[in-house]
This record gives C-alpha cells, structure tokens and sequence, in this order.
C-alpha cells in the first residue's frame, strides 16, 4: 500500500527509524506512534519509500490504518 501524502510517508519514515532503534519511540507522536504501535517493519518500509513527486503534503482523513 503506497502512500497517499508526504506526511504519511514522514510518518511512516519516524515509525521505522524507531521500530529499527534508530530513533526513540518516546519522540514518536499523532501517526507515526499509531504506525509504530499497529504495523510491521515490511508495511512501514513500504509507506516510507513511495516515491514522493506528485503526492499532496496532506489527505483528508490521512492515518494508517
């Protein structure tokens, strides 16, 4: 699943940083906590690495799901 905005793609990106130890979950907030908490390593590599040309910085109703 691509996806949809940038800042779901940033979101996604601070959720793996932390689910790989590279950050601290205690900075995580809003999305990115709820990301970390409800989806694998793989679902968040693949939010984090959709191309970003082309997408708007913010979708209605953007959370993971």
């Amino acid at each position: 699943m691509p996806a949809r905005s940038k800042a779901q793609q940033k979101a996604a990106g601070a959720a793996l940083a932390a689910k790989r130890g590279e950050a601290d979950r205690s900075d995580l907030k809003g999305a990115s906590r709820e990301m970390y908490d409800s989806m694998t390593e793989a679902e968040l590599e693949e939010l984090a690495a959709t191309p970003r040309k082309g997408k708007p910085e913010h979708v209605a109703g953007d959370r993971a799901r």
